[in-house]
């Protein structure tokens, strides 16, 4: 995998790809709000000789930073198209976890004919009819929570409740130590993830899936109302929803062996 950037008005976004491997499809990996490429080591340790892959830090995220904080999800989604161009991808599938699931969408409203697959995990619709307004109101509000609780508590809770195994705990605890000492940074980047997410939701765009599709969440994944939110996603769309058993929010590292599994099936019945 090697490293690239990527320039745009507001800083430069790194992000990492195997441009030697020659695939019919590609696998874009996007991480969650505060996390970075290292959340997705296992998918990249098992695809990366098979398929062309990339994975990125989003923009404020790991590597990506410093980056000004005055862009939406929508441009997050046109960043990511810059890239692919950039990289002659031209049949990207797109797996998103958690936040990087809602870049994913945004990318298929904005780029419905550009889209040949996406996988949601642990993710939710971003359609404004699943959430109520009092839910846009909170995430449009989340900024000083995470800059007035106690550091030493949101490590803990921002590691031991993404994930059920050692292994998925430790990595997320090895990537919030990245925000370790500057707690604004880390309620900066978590603040504006979500307040773009609520503005998003709040314009009330169609945020069609027009390309195959499969949701995937873990059985104990007790990040807001990710289990919930996926039942109705699935009971409204039709789209295949598969429940990991024993995972939580960050289920692909719960379960990398299922998940990989998941994901090849997919793409291979594309």
């Amino acid at each position: 995998m090697n490293e690239r950037c990527y320039e745009t008005a507001c800083g430069i976004i790194h992000y990492w790809t195997n441009e030697e491997v020659n695939s019919e499809y590609s696998l874009i990996f996007l991480p969650g709000l505060t996390a970075d490429h290292r959340l997705f080591e296992k998918q990249i340790e098992h695809f990366e000789s098979e398929y062309r892959i990339l994975v990125w830090d989003a923009p404020e995220q790991g590597a990506s930073w410093p980056f000004r904080g005055n862009f939406d999800l929508s441009d997050k989604a046109r960043w990511l198209d810059g890239i692919l161009q950039k990289e002659k991808i031209e049949k990207p599938v797109i797996i998103g976890q958690s936040m990087g699931g809602y870049v994913g969408q945004m990318y298929a409203q904005l780029y419905p004919k550009k889209l040949f697959g996406f996988i949601s995990i642990d993710s939710a619709p971003l359609q404004r009819s699943y959430v109520t307004g009092l839910e846009i109101y909170l995430l449009k509000r989340m900024g000083p929570v995470y800059r007035y609780w106690p550091w030493k508590s949101l490590l803990k809770i921002g590691s031991e409740g993404v994930a059920t195994t050692q292994y998925g705990r430790d990595l997320m605890h090895n990537i919030m130590m990245t925000y370790d000492g500057d707690q604004e940074r880390y309620a900066q980047v978590s603040g504006h993830g979500y307040r773009m997410l609520g503005e998003a939701m709040e314009a009330d765009l169609p945020y069609e899936i027009r390309c195959p599709a499969l949701l995937i969440c873990g059985e104990k994944d007790h990040a807001g109302s990710c289990i919930r939110y996926n039942k109705a996603w699935h009971k409204k769309t039709g789209i295949p929803l598969v429940w990991i058993e024993n995972a939580g929010h960050n289920s692909n590292t719960d379960a990398p062996e299922r998940v990989n599994q998941l994901i090849e099936n997919f793409v291979i019945s594309l």
